[in-house]
């Protein structure tokens, strides 16, 4: 053979099918395509003809816009337990009667109901009796018995609102457990508003008009509206078929969280203490006030307000602390012996005269409280402030200003006294400190006499407070604090720092003789029942007795008694304010007061013991932070940020390759199982802070992408 032939190319058997099916394919497929864009032409032209384009329209005029209410963001205590909450609540009902364009399906659907329903009545009711043990069985037969004879639809079975627990257990019995459109069975969803801790706070904490509006009433829950409320969505409806199916339009955008300085343990404890001497024989209070300030940062850690209701019990009715004006009475009188002090007109060593006991003043009488017992005689400064004494103060202010009373009154503007402090709340009371320059009030020589003892001033509990804070903050005067942060998610998107009225509020030498003066009132003077006889810590502070005008008068024989002072003396940390409001005698703002500013004190600064124990452990012991289920990843780098990264921690990784089961996230934090669980296509619902304490659906349950789960976390307690 030619070696020409030899390099011919041997055709391959099926080379030329080969060739020929390549364009044939071709063409096949362009075909198709053709007839599928003609097919979809045809449709579009369709539509836009009679009558289907009459249908169309139709749908579009019956369209219904309705708003998406957003959920509104929770309220905070300072350890993030929940003050004020969200939670979702369900109005359960069964529709009797079918509604569907296609005969057929309607005569099934109508056919299975009343079979079901006859089978599995008394079922139905017992189990409903037992999910709702304040309804008997035969109660709930008769009432679904009721509505399936009067054939409607949406029909109440159960007059109350349930919780998700309970429309979730309702969901398992036979016929409800069904989809809606077959059983007929449904809940609507309603967000209402509860407070976890009941009373507690519930007039700084604020309402809203009723459980389930979006409009707030007062307290924080107004003041912080915008941020709480987040912003509403809004979906419209088309008729589709018979059916209102609903379009979102705009998404909407929940409420962030507010972080407060609320400690719910000392709130707790500073409302029964307040609420039982309240209920005292002797006391028998109408109002009662109580806040407790961290000195430096002004953080409110409790604030009380007690007003006697009809029944006789004790309620938070008003922000009687922040809105109501008071006569401070002898509280007041700290702050005109520092203006004395500051402005040079007396020393510590300086004594005045109080005998007889009763001193006429401009007109009029001037009287001690020991009057007409005794008399107190000759008082030096230290003792004036600690035996409360009314001449004492007056002769020294009517001596040193008398003359001059506007002196006395731009003194105390530079203490702070009557400064504003533009509190977050709507109707907050503003101090009122009058001027002798003031156009439209008559200034007379007696005013400033018993300015000095505290009447003739208005102020607000608060701000008494606050300056009383400004001493034990070595002069520098914060402004009240009731939030820190606003949170989405958990995390802080904006912080409310401290804000600071007065850098300071007098010299340093005028400073440390009140300061003295306020403990000497408790360790000597008519203040001692607010201390613990310096057995545990000194105590600082100034009482106070005052009548009460009502109507521009004091015949009543109304008392307001309070004690303000701060403590620990030496290194102050809270400062802590109590007042009654009560009727008759006896009133002692030392007695009645005192020993509620006592057992506050105390046990404020037990709990603070306890926390630093970790302080005086050995100092070889290392504390690394427990794990119990997460991310390890993410727990050591925690770990190894607090530079511990050479210790060992146990940590149980959650296994979530079987992405068709629910898996197990009791344990973790809030984060780690929101990523675990949406990893699984579940949708996560969350009630409270910290770890997940418990899941509504079981683990090992199958994982249907969409379906909700419900989670309740809690702060881990040791």
């Amino acid at each position: 053979m030619s070696e020409e032939n030899k390099n011919k190319r041997i055709p391959q058997k099926g080379d030329g099918r080969s060739k020929d099916k390549a364009p044939r394919r071709y063409v096949v497929i362009f075909v198709l395509m053709c007839l599928i864009g003609l097919y979809i032409l045809g449709r579009a032209l369709y539509t836009m003809l009679p009558p289907e384009s009459d249908y169309w329209k139709e749908v579009g005029r019956n369209s219904k816009t309705a708003p998406i209410p957003a959920s509104r963001g929770n309220i905070l205590s300072c350890d993030r337990q929940v003050l004020s909450g969200t939670v979702p609540k369900y109005a359960l009902y069964m529709d009797f009667a079918v509604s569907d364009p296609d005969s057929v399906s309607k005569e099934n659907t109508i056919a299975f109901r009343d079979s079901a329903f006859r089978v599995d009545l008394d079922s139905i009711a017992d189990g409903l009796a037992r999910i709702f043990p304040d309804r008997d069985a035969q109660w709930f037969r008769e009432r679904l018995l009721q509505g399936k004879k009067r054939g409607k639809y949406s029909w109440r079975i159960y007059p109350k609102l349930a919780t998700y627990v309970q429309y979730r257990a309702c969901k398992e019995l036979p016929l409800l457990r069904e989809s809606m459109y077959r059983s007929g069975f449904h809940g609507d969803e309603m967000l209402l508003r509860l407070k976890p801790y009941g009373g507690l706070a519930s007039r700084t904490i604020g309402e809203l008009f009723n459980d389930t509006s979006s409009r707030a009433k007062c307290g924080l829950e107004l003041s912080f509206d915008s941020i709480l409320r987040g912003r509403t969505g809004s979906k419209h409806f088309i008729t589709v078929r018979n059916r209102r199916v609903p379009v979102i339009d705009t998404p909407a955008e929940n409420g962030h969280d507010l972080l407060t300085t609320l400690d719910i343990n000392i709130q707790d404890f500073a409302d029964r203490t307040l609420r039982k001497k309240l209920k005292e024989n002797d006391v028998n209070g109408e109002i009662g006030v109580a806040v407790v300030m961290e000195v430096e940062t002004g953080d409110v850690k409790a604030i009380v307000n007690l007003t006697r209701g009809e029944d006789g019990e004790y309620y938070e009715m008003k922000n009687n602390a922040v809105s109501d004006l008071w006569e401070p009475g002898s509280t007041f009188k700290t702050a005109s012996i520092m203006v004395a002090l500051e402005d040079g007109k007396i020393d510590l060593n300086k004594t005045v005269d109080c005998a007889p006991g009763i001193v006429n003043m401009h007109g009029r009488n001037m009287k001690d409280h020991c009057y007409p017992r005794r008399s107190y005689g000759e008082l030096e400064v230290k003792d004036i402030l600690g035996q409360s004494s009314n001449i004492g103060v007056s002769k020294i202010i009517d001596e040193a200003y008398g003359s001059n009373p506007a002196a006395y009154v731009d003194g105390l503007h530079r203490e702070g006294v009557g400064i504003p402090l533009n509190l977050p709340f709507v109707g907050r009371g503003e101090p009122r400190v009058p001027h002798p320059l003031d156009k439209g009030r008559f200034w007379s020589k007696s005013d400033l006499p018993w300015m000095s003892i505290g009447y003739v001033t208005m102020l607000p509990p608060i701000s008494t407070l606050t300056f009383y804070n400004a001493i034990a903050n070595g002069g520098k005067m914060v402004r009240p604090r009731f939030v820190k942060a606003e949170l989405k998610d958990g995390m802080v998107v904006r912080e409310f720092p401290t804000e600071v009225i007065k850098e300071r509020i007098c010299k340093p030498s005028t400073l440390k003789d009140i300061q003295y003066c306020l403990e000497h009132v408790v360790s000597g003077g008519l203040g001692r029942k607010a201390g613990n006889g310096g057995k545990l810590f000194k105590v600082s502070g100034k009482t106070g007795t005052a009548q009460v005008s009502e109507n521009g008068s004091y015949a009543g024989r109304k008392y307001m008694v309070s004690f303000c002072g701060y403590f620990p003396s030496d290194d102050p940390k809270y400062s802590c304010i109590v007042c009654i409001k009560k009727q008759g005698l006896p009133a002692s703002g030392g007695g009645q007061c005192g020993p509620v500013f006592s057992e506050i004190s105390q046990y404020v600064m037990s709990r603070d013991s306890m926390r630093s124990a970790l302080v005086a452990a050995d100092t070889n012991s290392v504390f690394v932070p427990e794990v119990t289920k997460g991310s390890r990843r993410r727990a050591e780098a925690i770990v190894e940020g607090m530079g511990l990264s050479d210790k060992h921690i146990d940590i149980v990784e959650t296994d979530i390759t079987d992405l068709t089961k629910v898996p197990d996230v009791t344990g973790m934090g809030v984060k780690d199982a929101v990523y675990v669980l949406q990893k699984c296509g579940l949708r996560v619902r969350i009630n409270g802070c910290g770890q997940i304490a418990r899941q509504d659906i079981a683990p090992g349950s199958p994982a249907t992408k969409g379906k909700t789960i419900t989670l309740t976390a809690a702060p881990k307690i040791k």
